[in-house]
């Protein structure tokens, strides 16, 4: 066994040493299709960060429900740590046609796209992840969003609110809705009430009173 290994190995420094040979656009889609083939074998192929690929930033585009905000002083910092340490997490993303929409790393996409320096030094690539093929409704994607980014930053009360009244609207209980956001009962209720539409409260037990 040692020695098909060895002999692997070998191989791989082989084809290494061509792929250095190529253009950079041919290197990065030769490297990528090479990741993806380790990726079928791998024995952790059912975990996104498993497959990391670099694709053009102009492919990739911001979701329009991310609640997150962070303010100017935390961009900075998070642009300044992406120029010195580099990066570190990839931009998780979903498959729409032939671009790629965010599902966590909004900020990051935005200072592949938005700070030249860093831009230039990965000549205009961004690492990403795939979600999982099973998320395919927006609903669950959302919902992946906010348990990726609920403990940074803040999120926006009314975008919030707009995101559970989404929710609601695909047919998502208050328990759906609060196990997969990780809120608690009266956090979704509240974030219901701003709203004020009846039509969120469908699925609310009131009390005989109200009769």
């Amino acid at each position: 066994m040692s020695g098909d290994k060895d002999l692997l190995l070998d191989e791989v420094r082989d084809i290494a040493r061509r792929i250095v040979e190529l253009p950079l656009e041919d290197r990065v889609a030769v490297l990528n299709k090479i990741r993806e083939t380790l990726h079928e074998v791998s024995p952790f192929s059912n975990e996104p960060v498993d497959l990391v690929l670099w694709v053009h930033t102009e492919d990739v585009c911001a979701n329009d429900y991310n609640p997150n905000v962070v303010a100017p002083p935390e961009m900075r910092l998070l642009e300044r740590s992406i120029e010195i340490d580099g990066y570190t997490q990839p931009v998780v993303t979903w498959i729409e046609g032939d671009r790629r929409e965010v599902v966590d790393g909004f900020h990051r996409n935005r200072i592949a796209q938005e700070c030249s320096s860093v831009n230039s030094r990965l000549h205009g690539y961004l690492p990403v992840t795939t979600i999982r093929e099973d998320r395919v409704d927006r609903g669950d994607r959302m919902a992946a969003t906010i348990r990726h980014n609920r403990a940074r930053g803040k999120h926006l009360v009314s975008e919030m609110s707009n995101l559970v009244l989404e929710l609601s609207r695909r047919n998502w209980s208050s328990e759906k809705i609060g196990r997969e956001l990780g809120m608690e009962p009266d956090e979704v209720l509240r974030l219901k009430q701003i709203t004020g539409l009846a039509e969120l409260f469908a699925d609310q037990d009131f009390s005989e009173a109200w009769e």
